[in-house]
């Protein structure tokens, strides 16, 4: 009887545990900034101001000039631009909605604008009209307001088009069915190739398809999700949650090295729930077979979080497994 207990406990495949984002509650803003001199500006504070309801947030520009700020609500906001204390441009009343909103500044051309609304006051203009009707504009600057504005024009446009594929693939993800998810991610990936966030729900795409096919067609989707997990880590690589759906990804085409090594990081980059993956680990383990060295990634889990009851109930029934019995 101990001995089909035993057998019955160890046999069912354990439940991986994927690393949920929300992405249906938050988004992010994120772009690239160039200074006066047209090269990408370092060190520049960008500030966050949410709208519809209260909330500021700052960031800062890295050496390539680009900024991220993620984990924003769906809303309205206000995006200034500071360098040295000193406002320098602003972008208002942008919307958020499933895919990152992308917002650039280019400070050459705001000092062009701000030079184009000097010269109009100074010709005795109210203000600042369009700029086919802005008389006190020389040839060349009003050439250069049109640029910027087409160039805005065509940049919404974009953002639209990669909204609608981005959250028409989130319904169909949420509906699994993964062939028009692949599709709709895989037009978002297209359109803007930077978005961390789209690579990942492709890669979830891919992975939930396959699921449901075998043999060769199983192995290629689960190929195209390592990959395009991949191309989530390059953009985001301090993101644990890629890196934990990243690993069960490779366990499914028996890199257990490799998912260790992926699970290892996440635990690294996410200290707070670093049991979580260590028990992913020990579930991998476990469904390969491999319960001694489940047991260690177990006991693992539950030493960086010694209230991880499952943890406790898998190791228990590895336990059980190595123990001998006596015929009655």
């Amino acid at each position: 009887m101990q001995s089909l207990l035993r057998k019955a406990l160890i046999g069912a495949p354990l439940t991986l545990l994927f690393a949920s984002f929300g992405w249906a509650q938050t988004t992010a803003i994120e772009g690239d900034v160039k200074g006066e001199d047209g090269k990408p500006l370092q060190g520049a504070v960008i500030k966050i101001e949410r709208k519809d309801i209260k909330g500021n947030y700052n960031t800062k520009t890295d050496k390539k000039g680009h900024y991220y700020y993620g984990g924003l609500g769906f809303g309205t906001y206000d995006i200034t631009i500071e360098v040295n204390g000193k406002p320098m441009d602003a972008m208002r009343g942008v919307r958020t909605q499933g895919a990152p909103a992308e917002v650039n500044f280019d400070l050459q051309q705001a000092a062009a604008r701000a030079a184009a609304a000097a010269a109009s006051a100074g010709a005795g203009g109210a203000g600042a009209p369009p700029p086919e009707e802005n008389r006190g504009l020389s040839p060349a600057q009003k050439a250069e307001l049109e640029k910027q504005r087409k160039a805005q024009e065509e940049q919404m446009a974009k953002n639209k088009e990669l909204n609608d594929a981005f959250n028409a693939g989130r319904d169909a993800e949420n509906a699994k069915n993964w062939d028009v998810a692949v599709q709709q991610f895989d037009k978002a990936s297209q359109l803007d190739p930077k978005q961390h966030v789209v690579w990942s729900h492709l890669a979830d795409s891919y992975i939930g398809r396959a699921g449901s096919k075998t043999g060769a067609d199983q192995q290629a989707d689960l190929a195209k999700g390592v990959e395009y997990y991949q191309k989530a880590i390059e953009i985001k690589p301090e993101d644990p949650a890629y890196h934990n759906n990243y690993a069960l990804a490779l366990a499914k085409t028996k890199s257990l090295d490799k998912a260790k090594e992926e699970l290892t990081k996440a635990a690294g980059l996410d200290a707070p729930n670093a049991g979580k993956y260590y028990y992913n680990f020990g579930a991998i383990l476990v469904n390969a077979g491999q319960n001694d060295a489940a047991g260690d990634a177990f006991k693992k889990a539950i030493e960086v979080d010694p209230n991880y009851a499952d943890a406790y109930y898998q190791l228990g029934i590895v336990l059980v497994g190595k123990a001998t019995t006596t015929p009655d």
